[in-house]
């Protein structure tokens, strides 16, 4: 996401006549550029792989800060970043409730599968691995998502997961194992589905 933070950042601090960000005290400001600044491509990345097409991330991030700017009072220090994920996942799954992007998803997933005749090698190119990617994601459970991507995609530790979902770490360890074998089991059913295809 090369370059989208300066631009993500800017929604929020443009100006006083064009920030997107409620007004806020001198302190509160600062506080809240610092959580922007060290979280928004972390958010970015969360937002698209949980479901949300790379068209409306931006706007999905946008609305993450706002709820953000309005509870800052509420935030405890140090907790800035488990609020962040926490609120990113309610967005998400709203999104994905929405008749409309669902449609949207499944007709991006469409068109890729279209591109070429569907072999197993074709899986591997970076259009084809995305979508699979994306498509396995969006039909696992929230709870199996919200770990598996934490820790296989976002590379964090089992007790930096433990924390910022506030659940034991013997729960991380057991949904992640679930969602392991839920991702491997999905992506063999779907390539399955495409040498079939292939080879009809």
């Amino acid at each position: 996401m090369s370059g989208a933070q300066p631009a993500l950042a800017s929604m929020f601090f443009a100006g006083p006549a064009e920030s997107c960000a409620p007004t806020l005290a001198a302190a509160d400001e600062r506080r809240f550029r610092q959580i922007v600044g060290a979280n928004v491509d972390f958010i970015w990345r969360c937002l698209r792989r949980m479901g949300i097409p790379s068209g409306d991330v931006d706007d999905a991030v946008q609305q993450v800060f706002l709820v953000v700017a309005s509870k800052l009072e509420s935030i405890g220090l140090g907790s800035e970043r488990a609020f962040l994920f926490a609120t990113a996942s309610r967005i998400a799954a709203n999104a994905r409730r929405s008749v409309h992007r669902r449609d949207e998803a499944h007709h991006q997933m469409m068109q890729a599968e279209r591109i070429g005749d569907p072999s197993q090698e074709e899986l591997t190119d970076q259009l084809r691995a995305r979508a699979l990617m994306d498509r396995v994601l969006s039909e696992m459970p929230s709870e199996l998502r919200e770990v598996f991507v934490l820790f296989e995609l976002e590379e964090l530790s089992i007790s930096e997961v433990a924390e910022l979902l506030a659940i034991p770490i013997g729960t991380v360890g057991s949904r992640l194992r679930r969602a392991r074998e839920e991702f491997q089991d999905k992506v063999r059913r779907i390539k399955a589905i495409h040498v079939y295809r292939g080879n009809r």
